[in-house]
């Protein structure tokens, strides 16, 4: 048996910064080179980011792109780099090549192209024929293939397989969302089994918009059995002894000679296997991440949050904090006539807790001149939703103010719950650059504030705010179940429509009321309209809002029953 030493380069890859991208990759062959590595492997285009989205019908992006590959290719050295990139070659390619001394040595595509959920890949990429060459690389036979092209059983890796290969490098963009390491894992060890290879799996980092990428870089043995795994949720370069049987394939044509000057004969290094974070833990980092990254991908300096003393407020504030840091993060408390006492005093001990600066503006000067203003219009029809919600239009105009002078991040505070049915109000509560907890259902917010705390060994996050009633403050002694069912019950029915695609019969089988079922449903399909004005937020379920679930706005279907209402602006 003898070993190849591959270098899992993960790497937090900038989309549409080519040069930084490119920078990245030479840090990364650099490092591997330090490590003594064969091979080093980098994720899915990591040369464009992923997903380069429509910037791929832009002609000049997809020559730079090439560009860039060459200038990978040009400074490479002895430690070969799998390097993925869009090949212009009779339509765009998602491809990987291999570089070494110098050169392109050879050239693996994409050939099983996802077209579903967050993925478009169809819209852009034309698939590969299966053609991808098989490397003889320190003596092992090596093949490459490109993220879905592992999970089809018997597919691209079994093929490869067959054609010499003892080793699979898999170059991956897997966006995170709950559950989908184990998922991952479990997919790989099939194909390795399956196919008596090893499999050296790297996976991106960083935020994208909507999509977070976790990174958990792993390598499975030919019998299934976990050799290593990188750390979710951060950028690094690990280098992996990776087992192949025999002296690797016979000199053929088509086979790809690169290097047999390492090749190795000895005991190989242990691999380090670090443990998938899990629950709370996981979904918190892909918040955090996800929002350090969009700051300052986006050139933001600081971020700034409405702080009402609400746990939705709270819990944005500590993950702006873990983010960008204590320095960077600003709130602002904008208490109104019907602000109670008790929610300034938590907005000021949460930010004391967090050492963020606190800004009050009181809004009643602005909402009273508002009123006054719209009171020949309103033609003294009894006050309801449109004045209780100028304030929250009043909350969003300063907050962009501030945006506007000082060029802070407004990170919104609505959670999926809230987003899901409406209950928020347009130019108001979602105005701002991201809204960080758009895909966390309000049961979720709880329980990431109660990990937060125990994380911290205190209140960070005051308990007063865990435990008093959710109220939008925006008339007297409100409370969010006035208008919404208990979210105990909210969450649930919610979950099976939005992620499961259950219907209203279903439901009712399931034990719900039925009237109430519709109710949600339809509160749902008619906020379409206010979720597709709404910030970009990070997806860690599994299905959010946006990229995830696309719905038409004007759109008079209903399960289980005629057409309901529109939604409150």
């Amino acid at each position: 048996m003898g070993w190849l030493r591959v270098a899992l380069c993960q790497v937090d890859a900038v989309v549409g910064d080519l040069d930084g991208n490119v920078r990245r990759v030479l840090d990364g062959l650099e490092r591997a080179e330090e490590l003594d590595a064969d091979v080093a492997l980098f994720p899915e285009l990591v040369v464009t980011g992923y997903p380069p989205e429509d910037l791929l019908l832009e002609p000049e992006f997809v020559a730079a792109s090439e560009q860039a590959l060459a200038a990978v290719a040009a400074s490479s050295g002895e430690c070969a780099g799998v390097v993925g990139y869009v090949a212009d070659s009779a339509g765009l390619r998602n491809a990987a090549a291999l570089c070494w001394r110098g050169k392109v040595r050879g050239v693996s595509v994409k050939e099983l192209l996802p077209n579903y959920g967050v993925f478009d890949e169809q819209r852009w990429f034309v698939p590969g024929a299966g053609d991808s060459p098989v490397y003889r690389i320190g003596g092992a036979g090596v093949g490459v293939v490109i993220c879905e092209d592992a999970w089809q059983p018997l597919g691209p890796i079994g093929r490869l397989a067959g054609a010499g290969a003892g080793i699979v490098l898999s170059c991956n963009a897997s966006p995170y969302r709950a559950g989908a390491q184990a998922e991952r894992q479990g997919i790989l060890v099939q194909r390795a089994v399956e196919s008596r290879c090893a499999i050296a799996y790297v996976n991106l980092v960083g935020g994208q918009d909507e999509l977070v990428f976790d990174g958990g870089s792993l390598v499975i043995a030919p019998d299934g059995s976990l050799l290593a795994s990188v750390a979710q949720f951060r950028e690094d370069i690990v280098a992996v002894d990776v087992p192949f049987v025999g002296d690797g394939p016979e000199v053929r044509p088509g086979l790809v000679e690169v290097s047999g000057a390492r090749h190795r004969r000895g005991g190989a290094s242990p691999g380090t296997i670090t443990p998938v974070l899990g629950g709370d833990a996981e979904t918190y980092e892909a918040l955090v991440l996800a929002t350090r990254d969009y700051a300052e991908k986006n050139g933001f300096v600081d971020c700034v949050v409405a702080l009402s003393g609400g746990i939705d407020s709270s819990l944005v504030a500590a993950i702006a904090v873990d983010a960008v840091g204590a320095s960077r993060v600003h709130g602002v408390a904008m208490p109104s006539r019907f602000s109670s006492v008790t929610s300034l005093a938590d907005a000021t001990a949460l930010a004391r807790n967090l050492g963020i600066e606190l800004i009050e503006i009181p809004i009643e000067p602005a909402h009273e001149v508002m009123l006054g203003l719209l009171a020949p219009s309103f033609d003294d029809r009894p006050p309801g939703v449109a004045e209780e919600n100028l304030q929250a239009r009043i909350r969003g105009t300063l907050l962009m103010a501030l945006s506007n002078k000082f060029g802070w991040l407004v990170l919104t505070t609505g959670n999926k719950s809230e987003t899901a049915v409406g209950y928020s109000t347009l130019y108001g509560d979602t105005a701002g650059g991201f809204a960080v907890i758009r895909d966390v259902p309000k049961l979720l917010v709880y329980t990431l504030v109660a990990y937060r705390n125990a994380q911290a060994g205190r209140d960070l996050i005051p308990e007063q705010i865990l435990t008093k009633p959710p109220s939008a403050e925006l008339r007297p002694d409100q409370r969010d179940e006035d208008s919404l069912p208990p979210y105990a019950v909210l969450d649930p029915i919610l979950e099976a429509y939005v992620e499961r695609h259950a219907t209203v019969d279903e439901l009712v089988a399931g034990g719900f009321d039925a009237a109430m079922v519709r109710q949600i449903f339809d509160l749902v399909d008619a906020a379409e309209y206010k979720r597709r004005q709404a910030p970009p937020g990070p997806r860690v379920t599994s299905r959010a809002f946006g990229k995830d679930r696309r719905m038409p706005i004007t759109n008079r279907f209903r399960s289980g029953g005629p057409p309901g209402g529109r939604a409150s602006p």
